[in-house]
């Protein structure tokens, strides 16, 4: 255990000279005590940490040296090959690139180790994307990925989805790209705007990338990137909340137990939860009312149709109006003879 955090520790000297107690601290989970024994452990043992006192000190390694701790263990060269998504790299335009690096590294790789590596490739694969859909690459995507590499602000033409049958419409937004986000075979952007002019509020926004109709670079110079920005803790933090703004209609249902029980399957699973928080019955007919939380009454009729008899749309009106259509053509359909067995 402990030979494993000196090693992480000369790493971490070697490529990040100046680090405090404090910061190798947090990086390794240790006590800054623990830290300062280490660091005399790693002197003791013929590496050269040196410490500087003062506001602006910390420790380094001695100008020019360089561990020789970078030799792969089997099982970090396994992960290794594991930790990219082969879709996502195509996706953004870098699946050549990858390919190459792969290829570098497993030449240098010991012969053991290179076998761990391969072993990993033929044992596992990845695959975002969820079932029963169609994955499609988002036409400026690799355009978006340039623009977050280069932290170029760049001005977006995006489709924003029309509210409840209203019509969708294009609106105009400057952008500062942080980081793109694949999440169930979906792409987002995640992105600030900036906090001048008119529009630019200098808060954080997420994107479909699928929805971006065009974009055009906004500035010649890269804005400058918030260091403390943490596109993973981002979106931890912001998922479910970004998640929930897209419930932004609400029909009223009445299910049997059956229903109840597909409902999950069907619709979103943090809105099913909210929605049974506060459903009433069941009823004397053992049915229950509940208000489910849903993207538009559109998205609400194509989830809820495939319950069948098992749910009642009660509101909004136009929504039980389109049941009732439907249920009305499905009966003319049904009820009459094939043509082939009159």
């Amino acid at each position: 255990m402990r030979a494993a955090r000196l090693m992480r520790m000369a790493l971490l000297l070697q490529l990040n000279p100046g680090l405090t107690a404090a910061s190798l601290a947090r990086e390794l989970d240790v006590s800054e005590r623990t830290v300062i024994r280490d660091v005399q452990a790693l002197q003791e043992a013929g590496i050269p940490v040196r410490s500087e006192r003062g506001r602006v000190g910390g420790y380094s390694l001695a100008p020019g040296y360089r561990t020789r701790l970078t030799t792969l263990h089997p099982t970090e060269a396994e992960t290794l090959f594991l930790s990219g998504l082969p879709t996502a790299l195509q996706d953004l335009g870098l699946s050549d690139a990858a390919d190459a690096a792969r290829l570098k590294l497993t030449a240098s790789l010991l012969p053991s180790v290179r076998a761990a590596a391969e072993s990993s490739v033929r044992r596992f694969h990845l695959d975002a994307p969820a079932w029963f859909r169609e994955p499609s690459t988002p036409q400026l995507l690799p355009e978006l990925a340039r623009a977050v590499w280069s932290d170029r602000t760049v001005e977006l033409s995006y489709a924003r989805p029309g509210r409840d049958s209203a019509q969708p419409s294009t609106i105009s937004r400057v952008v500062e790209p942080y980081g793109l986000v694949l999440k169930a075979g979906v792409w987002y952007l995640v992105g600030r705007i900036p906090g001048e002019g008119a529009d630019r509020d200098g808060t954080w926004r997420t994107y479909r990338a699928d929805r971006v109709a065009a974009l055009t670079p906004a500035t010649e110079e890269p804005f400058v990137r918030d260091a403390a920005f943490d596109l993973a803790a981002y979106w931890e933090t912001h998922a479910a909340g970004f998640a929930r703004t897209l419930l932004r209609t609400t029909v009223t249902v009445r299910l049997t137990e059956q229903g109840l029980r597909r409902l999950p399957a069907v619709a979103d699973a943090a809105a099913v939860e909210e929605a049974l928080a506060g459903a009433s019955g069941p009823d004397a007919a053992g049915l229950v009312t509940l208000d489910l939380p849903t993207e538009s009454q559109d998205v609400a009729f194509h989830q809820l149709a495939s319950l069948g008899a098992d749910v009642e749309v009660l509101a909004p009106a136009g929504l039980r109006t389109r049941f009732r259509e439907r249920a009305l053509a499905l009966a003319a359909l049904y009820g009459r003879q094939p043509e082939d067995q009159r």
